[in-house]
C-alpha cells in the first residue's frame, strides 16, 4: 500500500467512463503516454489486463468490472478523510460541475445560469451533456453532478426536486393554409405532424395520453432534437407539440404561432436530479440551490422517489 499511487485509481476509473486512452488524457489535463504508463502499472498491480481495445474503444475485463465499486468508494473515503471540499467558497472556486440537460434547457435554462454564475462565482465552468441512457451512470459515478429534465425513471438512489411545471402547446407555421387561429380536433388529427424524441421532455406522456383518449396523430417526421424544429415548421404544414417555454421563446424568434391543443394535455414537472452519494457533497449543494433560485416558483422540497429508501 505504501508503494502503490493512488492516482492511478483515477486514472483506471477515467478510462473506465471514457472507453477511451485519449479522452481520459485529455480529461484528467495528462498526455496519453502517461496514461498508457499508468494503465501498464495498473495491469501489473492488479495482474490483469483490466481493458481490452476494440472496435468500440478499450473495453473493461470481467475483474475491472468488479473493481469499479470498490475503488470508487476507496477514492469517496479518502477524499471525505483528506476533508476534500469540506468548504465550498463559490467566489474563488475553480471547479467545474457537469450537468446533463435537455436541449430544450440549454436553450431556454442555461444562459440564465450562466449570467448567475459569472456574478456570484466568476471561476466556476460548467460542461454540459446531452441527458441520455447513459445519464443515470455518469450521476451514480460522479462524472456528472447533476440532471435537469423530466427522468422518472431515476428511482432507488437518487434525490430529485421540482424546479418548474411545464405544459404544451401546439405549433404550426403562422400562414398555414387551413390552420387559422384555432386548432379542432379534426384538424389535428387530419393535419401531418412532427414528433421530436429527445430525452427527459416527457413527450412519450402525449402518446400515452392520446392513446388513452383513442386519439392517433399522423406522425410524418421524427426528429431527435429541437435543433431543426422551427425551420422545418415554418416551411412546412406539420404541427408540433412542445413544452411551452420552449414555444414562447421560438414565437420570438420564427414566422410561427402557438395554438391550445384541442384536448387537454398532461403537465410535468422539469426536475434537478442526483445521486446519494453527493447529497452532501458542499459544491453540489450549492448548485442545487442556485438552480433552485433561478427557476424555481413550485417547491422547495428535497426528497425521493418511493422505493428509494431513504
Amino acid at each position: 500500500m505504501e508503494e502503490f499511487d493512488t492516482k492511478l485509481l483515477l486514472v483506471f476509473l477515467e478510462i473506465y467512463r471514457t472507453r477511451n486512452l485519449s479522452r481520459a488524457a485529455e480529461n484528467l489535463v495528462t498526455s496519453q503516454p502517461t496514461i498508457s504508463f499508468s494503465l501498464a502499472k495498473l495491469r501489473t498491480h492488479f495482474k490483469d489486463r483490466l481493458f481490452v481495445r476494440t472496435g468500440k474503444g478499450m473495453e473493461p475485463t470481467a475483474y475491472a468490472h468488479e473493481l469499479v465499486a470498490p475503488i470508487q468508494n476507496a477514492l469517496d473515503g479518502l477524499r471525505n478523510a483528506l476533508g476534500h471540499q469540506a468548504v465550498f467558497d463559490p467566489l474563488s472556486s475553480s471547479r467545474s460541475f457537469n450537468i446533463c440537460m435537455t436541449d430544450i434547457s440549454q436553450i431556454n435554462l442555461l444562459p440564465i445560469l450562466l449570467n448567475r454564475l459569472r456574478v456570484l462565482a466568476p471561476k466556476v465552468k460548467l460542461r454540459i451533456h446531452n441527458i441520455s441512457g447513459s445519464t443515470a451512470a455518469m450521476l451514480t459515478s460522479g462524472e456528472a453532478d447533476l440532471a435537469v429534465g423530466f427522468m422518472p425513471q431515476l428511482d432507488r438512489g437518487f434525490f430529485q426536486q421540482n424546479l418548474f411545471e411545464q405544459d404544451f402547446v401546439c405549433l404550426v407555421r403562422r400562414d398555414h393554409s387551413r390552420i387559422k387561429k384555432t386548432l379542432s380536433l379534426e384538424q389535428f388529427k387530419e393535419e401531418g405532424h412532427l414528433l421530436v424524441t429527445t430525452s427527459g421532455t416527457g413527450h412519450w406522456i402525449i402518446d400515452k395520453h392520446l392513446k388513452d383518449l383513442q386519439i392517433e396523430r399522423k406522425i410524418m417526421l421524427e426528429l431527435p432534437t429541437f435543433l431543426g424544429l422551427l425551420t422545418i415548421v415554418e416551411q412546412t404544414d406539420l404541427i408540433a407539440i412542445i413544452p411551452r417555454r420552449l414555444g414562447e421563446l421560438l414565437q420570438g424568434q420564427g414566422k410561427i404561432k402557438l395554438l391550445p391543443p384541442p384536448v387537454v394535455l398532461p403537465h410535468y414537472f422539469v426536475k434537478q436530479h442526483w445521486h446519494e452519494r453527493f447529497h452532501h457533497d458542499l459544491g453540489n449543494r450549492w448548485l442545487r440551490a442556485l438552480l433552485m433560485k433561478c427557476f424555481s416558483g413550485v417547491s422547495d422540497s428535497e426528497h425521493t422517489p418511493k422505493g428509494s429508501g431513504q
